[in-house]
């Protein structure tokens, strides 16, 4: 028996900002979009609700992080997460997490399951 596991194609890693993020929208038949972040030479992949309320969490098209680029920042309510864990550290989902998408990189492409984020 085999198991197929088709990979959806993001972005290339070099159309990442460092720091930077960049947000995907929903799988067909998905509800919702994903986002990428990055940070040196770490890629996250994150779908794009705060554990709060479900809400998207970017202001504006592609706009994820805080100023300084240290923190995802939920545009309804000002939660702060880590870039790399995806914790809240602040706000009123504090000690909740940005649920996490498995990423693959391949020759400098960022890949995700097909079915991330339904």
């Amino acid at each position: 028996m085999t198991v197929s596991c088709a990979l959806r194609f993001l972005c290339h890693v070099q159309d990442l900002s460092d720091p930077g993020a960049k947000g995907f929208p929903p799988a067909p038949g998905g509800f919702f979009g994903l986002f990428a972040i990055r940070r040196g030479d770490n890629v996250r992949v994150y779908v794009n609700a705060c554990p709060h309320i479900g809400v998207p969490l970017e202001w504006a098209p592609d706009r994820f992080l805080s100023s300084d680029g240290q923190h995802i920042v939920c545009g309804t309510h000002g939660a702060l997460f880590d870039l790399l864990s995806g914790a809240c550290q602040a706000g009123p989902c504090k000690g909740d997490h940005l649920t996490m998408v498995p990423v693959t990189i391949e020759n400098g492409a960022v890949y995700v399951a097909a079915d991330a984020g339904l």
